[in-house]
């Protein structure tokens, strides 16, 4: 008998405290075991883990008002600006803001010591966080500066607001130059020094569920250490790429838009990291439990280390300046073992996201289930997934004079 289930009977049975969990990593040994069928009997929820950086994350927040009021045009956290362009008193944080008088360093082109990811992290530390900004004053709003000291306490409103998180495979980073390389994925030694690699693998959520037949809009999830929820699909979101014949991604495909109240997480779980030569950016952790609505679902759960793969990219050449390349694809079980074979020579990998704390994740959530502390929520509304049309753009090379003799409006 073919096990199908619904997330009421999964609820249900987490209210009774009843529900079978397990992580993503434990279910591969149970399958292997048990065999599908009667693995997706017994399993109802299986729980997915990622911890790593995550530029494209944010918190809006609500500051509440001066006395007397003001509407602030400019405004900066520990001296990271933060966006004013919303509100009276609201403001965005990105993570990969920089302070505009970061150090500069003889060596290297940039230290970038404190960021908007350093920032939020603070205040979900409860650290003490240096408010200025300014206005040009209206008849509401007549204040025109204020400068003190806030806490994440003594706001109102504080959301993380992440546009682009949980990326579905990415690029294994090596360096064919002949200079050391500073980049998001690390430092890149010349000619090919290191691998450097940012994936959880068989841990990771959206490799957990490639078609993304549970993860939708209104999922609820575990995010930077407390509650929160999938809000859209993610920036740069590309579905309709290859795949294997397990329906893993063979390159970056989809992700995910994400939120939370920051007041519930914690520090332990979004953590501002410095990328030398590179800038600012925000670790963040993300778990994603899964429904074993069918046997399906439990196949696509139980994906090996060694059956994903991801292409190895040029940072040199290849990736900053989209030179097509093919270099062949690595599998996660080889880049965790910490060292891959290319080209005949043996090559130091080096993770960007931790996988221990991956499993971490992984376990705090089956934890939360298994007590009936989380139930899950079945999604309103799907995500594009690999029959949607969606062409992966880059910004358009406009020759100006052209454009303006062709009616185009260019403002000098």
């Amino acid at each position: 008998m073919a096990a199908k289930k619904s997330y009421e009977e999964i609820n249900e049975k987490i209210r009774r405290g009843e529900a079978v969990v397990v992580t993503a990593e434990e279910v591969i040994g149970i399958v292997a075991e048990k065999g599908v069928k009667k693995a997706a009997r017994e399993i109802d929820v299986v729980t997915t883990g990622t911890f790593g950086p995550m530029c494209s994350s944010g918190a809006f927040i609500n500051f509440g008002h001066s006395n007397p009021r003001i509407k602030m045009k400019k405004v900066w956290l520990n001296g990271v600006e933060a966006y004013a362009g919303i509100a009276a008193v609201d403001a965005y944080i990105g993570a990969a803001q920089l302070p505009e008088n970061d150090p500069e360093n003889k060596v290297f082109p940039g230290r970038f010591s404190y960021g908007g990811g350093h920032v939020i992290h603070d205040l979900v530390a409860r650290r003490e966080i240096r408010l200025e900004a300014l206005a040009y004053g209206t008849d509401c709003y007549p204040n025109k500066k204020v400068e003190t000291f806030i806490t994440l306490d003594d706001v109102n409103d504080a959301f993380l607001f992440n546009p682009r998180n949980a990326y579905q495979n990415y690029n294994c980073a090596i360096n064919l130059g002949e200079r050391t390389l500073y980049t998001y994925m690390g430092i890149l030694k010349p000619k090919v020094g290191n691998a450097s690699y940012s994936s959880a693998g068989q841990l990771s959520p959206l490799l957990n569920d490639p078609y993304y037949r549970t993860i939708g809009i209104g999922t609820r999830i575990f995010l930077g250490g407390g509650v929160g929820y999938v809000a859209w699909n993610g920036t740069q979101h590309h579905p309709n790429v290859e795949r294997g014949a397990n329906g893993v991604p063979l390159s970056g495909a989809g992700t995910l838009s994400l939120i939370g109240d920051l007041k519930q997480m914690d520090s332990n779980w979004l953590v501002g990291l410095s990328f030398i030569g590179y800038g600012s950016t925000l670790a963040v952790g993300v778990g994603i439990p899964i429904p074993i609505l069918d046997e399906e679902m439990l196949v696509y759960t139980a994906v090996k280390d060694e059956d994903i793969y991801c292409p190895i990219v040029d940072y040199n050449e290849g990736y900053p300046y989209s030179k097509p390349m093919d270099l062949g694809r690595v599998n996660y079980k080889q880049l965790k073992s910490g060292k891959i074979i290319f080209q005949g020579k043996e090559v130091v990998t080096t993770p960007q996201s931790s996988y221990p704390r991956a499993r971490m994740i992984a376990e705090i959530l089956k934890g939360w289930i298994q007590k009936g502390q989380f139930q899950l929520t079945q999604p309103v509304a799907g995500i594009p997934s690999a029959d949607a049309d969606i062409q992966f753009k880059s910004l358009p090379q406009v020759n100006r004079e052209k454009s303006t003799a062709a009616g185009g409006n260019w403002r000098d």
